[in-house]
């Protein structure tokens, strides 16, 4: 018995506009992000989804609403679903954060699983509590196809664990682009999954694309002289 899991970011919000450290903030979407979002109902008309679950955030709702756009499905919400708690550095400025926040920049791109915002989460609870949602949604989904609509850091931490890799391997792990798809194939709710799909925003024009228009997320430019 399979389980798929169509596993998606949300779309471009104010915060990724704004250059900002978004976590728990609840930015609303951006104008580019409602483009995104139709183009993304359209990727997911005719998928046979049987349920839909969601972080409680807007941007990831309101993603979540054009999954289903063409589905009578209830979005079912879940905050262990949720961006990391940036504690102190929600609101930053990204251009802000190697001055105000030394330490968390430094390990943020270099060791991310050492990174702990102050009065926020560290990476550790954040790769924890994302898998075991992810394990419980499709405990109570087997045989089924679900969409599940996260956020870049906390998606980024559902791979590590469903790649294999141990926390302190989260590096191996590429960002993924607003509105991006993963699709996980779980044959037991408790072992790790097949990953038939990676990262895919194909859906997006250039003209849409967050990542068309950035460097940060490249390997290449996770290097201590680009902070």
């Amino acid at each position: 018995m399979v389980t798929t899991v169509y596993l998606i970011r949300h779309c471009e919000a104010q915060g990724n506009t704004n250059g900002t450290f978004q976590g728990h903030t609840d930015c609303d979407v951006s104008g580019n992000g409602r483009v995104q979002l139709d183009l993304l109902s359209i990727r997911c008309r005719n998928l046979p989804l049987d349920a839909i679950y969601s972080s409680p955030l807007k941007r990831a709702y309101c993603t979540a609403e054009a999954v289903g756009r063409y589905h009578k499905l209830e979005i079912q919400t879940d905050p262990r679903l949720e961006e990391i708690n940036g504690g102190d550095c929600e609101g930053t400025r990204w251009d802000d954060f190697s001055k105000n926040f030394p330490q968390q920049n430094q390990e943020w791109y270099q060791a991310p699983w050492k990174f702990a915002a102050p009065h926020g989460e560290t990476m550790r609870q954040v790769y924890d509590r994302t898998w075991q949602a992810m394990e419980d949604i499709v405990d109570k989904n087997q045989g089924k196809t679900i969409a599940v609509v996260s956020h870049g850091c906390a998606i980024r931490n559902l791979l590590c664990h469903a790649m294999g890799k141990k926390l302190e391997q989260i590096n191996d792990v590429d960002w993924c682009d607003n509105t991006a798809v993963s699709i996980l194939k779980f044959s037991y709710p408790k072992a790790l999954p097949k990953i038939v799909l990676l990262n895919d925003a194909s859906h997006l024009t250039p003209e849409v694309s967050v990542f068309a228009h950035q460097g940060w997320w490249k390997k290449e430019n996770q290097t201590e002289e680009s902070l």
